[in-house]
């Protein structure tokens, strides 16, 4: 994975902008407009998030907050890639894993030519393994519901550590490189790159820009960064084949 596994992250957090707003718009919108209602999460109908007194704070108040969930919902993703990374790292340690690792590396081309197509929007069935991942989000959800509404930048933070587990093709579809390198460090900077690649997108939606949004939605745009994903994987698959080989 290495270097272009990072780059590979990065680019499929910022082609997946559309994707990440729908997800998370609406938290992120009711941090960065209080006047925005009633949040509604997992099926229950919440206050506005941010609290009265910070309602009538300037910008940066609210920017605090946006930029404490998105601290929080980052953080989750490096932790979830460091410990798939470190969990494979150690089993390696015990048994000899190498054919097995090199089937995962294959796993991980696979998944990166799945969400190049899905970013150059040929084929969305990377999305699929949601549903996996709905299972978890039973748990997690109503423990998510405590922090809502959020009076603080903490409880923001908190918040976004819990929604980092929502269910998201893209998230798991980028973990499964994570697992593939078989080290916590370059799982866990996996992850970190796709997070900080969502950022642009969430923090533009919550400072109610749209540029980004705009740029990212283009055609030209989506097919070339999902080439460069399918390249990525091909190379992925290619140098597990290779390995496997000798």
């Amino acid at each position: 994975m290495n270097e272009y596994g990072i780059v590979a992250a990065f680019i499929v957090g910022l082609m997946g902008a559309a994707h990440c707003v729908g997800m998370c718009s609406g938290l992120v919108g009711a941090l960065s407009n209080p006047t925005s209602g009633n949040l509604k999460l997992s099926g229950h109908n919440t206050r506005s998030a941010l609290p009265r007194k910070m309602q009538r704070s300037p910008f940066a108040h609210q920017l605090t907050f946006v930029l404490s969930y998105n601290l929080g919902r980052i953080s989750s993703y490096t932790l979830a890639g460091a410990l798939v990374g470190g969990s494979v790292s150690g089993l390696g340690l015990l048994f000899n894993m190498d054919a097995y690792l090199l089937f995962l590396r294959a796993i991980a081309g696979l998944m990166m030519i799945a969400t190049g197509l899905y970013i150059a929007q040929v084929w969305a069935g990377v999305m699929q393994i949601e549903y996996v991942g709905k299972i978890v989000w039973r748990f997690v959800a109503p423990l998510a519901n405590k922090f809502i509404p959020v009076k603080t930048p903490f409880q923001a933070m908190i918040a976004g550590l819990l929604w980092g587990w929502l269910p998201c093709g893209l998230v798991y579809s980028t973990l499964t490189w994570s697992v593939a390198a078989n080290s916590a460090l370059e799982g866990g900077l996996i992850m970190l790159a796709f997070g900080l690649g969502t950022l642009p997108a969430l923090l533009s939606m919550g400072m109610a820009a749209t540029q980004l949004s705009y740029w990212v939605q283009k055609k030209t745009i989506r097919i070339l960064s999902g080439m460069i994903l399918i390249a990525f994987g091909i190379q992925t698959l290619y140098i597990a084949i290779a390995q496997y080989k000798l």
